[in-house]
């Protein structure tokens, strides 16, 4: 037998593996501390998501005179949030994936607290607007990029990290609602400072996220993140008709979300309900989708069709708004305990971003997708709720508007809730 032959006789067997980079990053060797962190950074994040918005709503009447704005820019500045979300978040594909998405969401909270710390100290309304942009383009990229997260990282327990992104949200919204002026009043009075405290809780939302992108960046750098997030690989998600019902869904849940928000207290105030108490209502409206919107993920998370919950959802708000229409203070409670479940359409469309799709990079084009599209349709509807109300100088109009939204959110919350994925809709496959 010639040497050679025997050489390669001799030789170990070689085994071949799959290269390592085709593995997704959870599946690699992960620091014991990354679970623990994440969950921490999820939360703190998601706390974080609205007090922008609500504690500014608690204080606009003083902010407004403390700046001298013109009702424009006060409309304006009601507008922003919603137009924000739209215009940042379908940025949130492209940064992920050149920068991963722990990353961004670790710059998105750096964002929300530099926002929140500048514009108490803004001379004007400009300085106002743009402090609070700042704040609400870090909102928007972390409100897209949660789900991304929750996929990536706890892709056996997504209904469970929804439930709990989503009630901390719900939390945070109304904490900030309901504790702004109290903590303004304790810390002297002024506004200004009544909006800088929410900086305080922003900055603690900023730590968790600095370890967490730094382990990704190393990960990503040594090869070991997965193609598809990485790559820019993904569905075209235009051309899905289930994202396209989810980007609906989420926008009629939105415009239902900042009617309640904006107008509730001033259709009981109408109705003869004292001040104080229109403002309890609201606040047990919000307070609401702290328990359910911990429920209602991990529901939808076990099931294979999610439309019944869209329907039951939508069912509790038909009923909340047809008893606004005909006994509003009579039942005032009821209607407000009853709208404030069917709000809980947000959890529900959030665990739907991250059923829908199948892989990392469709979740996050998905995301961004529904989210931009969902905010860009809710910016009307409040403002045509106040032209209704001015216009009729009543409630029945308006009311009967918001009834009537419901139909075809329920409609496309069955679709949207159909036990398929964008990747088969764009011909993907796995």
């Amino acid at each position: 037998m010639p040497d050679e032959e025997i050489r390669t006789m001799n030789r170990p067997p070689v085994v071949r593996t799959a290269p390592e980079q085709h593995l997704p990053a959870p599946a690699q060797a992960a620091p014991t501390w990354l679970g623990p962190v994440l969950i921490v950074g999820i939360v703190l994040a998601a706390l974080n998501l609205r007090p922008a918005i609500t504690s500014l709503g608690a204080l606009f009447e003083e902010t407004r005179t403390g700046l001298g704005m013109s009702g424009t820019v006060a409309g304006l500045i009601t507008s922003v949030p919603a137009l924000c979300f739209a215009v940042f978040g379908v940025t949130a594909p492209r940064l992920s994936r050149r920068f991963g998405p722990a990353a961004v969401v670790c710059a998105g909270m750096a964002a929300v607290a530099t926002g929140l710390l500048i514009r108490p100290f803004a001379t004007g309304a400009v300085g106002f607007l743009a402090a609070s942009a700042l704040s609400l383009a870090g909102i928007a990229l972390t409100n897209v990029l949660l789900p991304v997260i929750v996929k990536r990282y706890f892709p056996d327990k997504v209904g469970t990290m929804i439930g709990l992104y989503s009630m901390s949200l719900a939390a945070g919204t109304s904490l900030a609602a309901a504790a702004t002026v109290p903590l303004t009043d304790a810390l002297g009075g002024s506004w200004r400072t009544g909006l800088l405290i929410w900086a305080v809780l922003a900055l603690l939302a900023v730590l968790p996220w600095l370890p967490v992108a730094r382990a990704s960046r190393r990960a990503d750098r040594a090869g070991a993140t997965a193609g598809p997030v990485g790559s820019g690989a993904g569905p075209r998600v235009a051309r899905s008709r289930t994202a396209w019902a989810l980007a609906c869904y989420f926008g009629l849940q939105a415009t239902g979300a900042y009617i309640t928000m904006g107008w509730l207290p001033q259709i009981f105030r109408d109705a003869g309900v004292s001040a104080s108490t229109a403002g309890l209502l609201l606040a047990v409206t919000m307070v609401m989708g702290v328990p359910l919107a911990f429920v209602i993920p991990g529901l939808a998370a076990r099931m294979k069709n999610q439309g019944a919950i869209a329907v039951t959802l939508g069912a509790f708000g038909l009923t909340g708004y047809l008893g606004l229409y005909f006994a509003p203070a009579a039942g005032a409670w009821a209607w407000a305990l009853l709208l404030g479940i069917s709000n809980c359409a947000f959890p529900l469309v959030i665990t739907l971003i991250g059923l829908r799709a199948k892989s990392p990079a469709g979740v996050v084009k998905l995301s961004a997708f529904a989210q931009s599209t969902g905010y860009l349709i809710s910016i009307p509807g409040p403002l045509l709720i106040g032209a209704l109300y001015q216009h009729s100088g009543g409630w029945d109009l308006p009311l009967a508007l918001m009834a009537g939204l419901l139909v075809p959110q329920i409609a496309l919350g069955v679709l949207a809730g159909r036990d398929r994925t964008i990747e088969d809709e764009c011909g993907m496959g796995d």
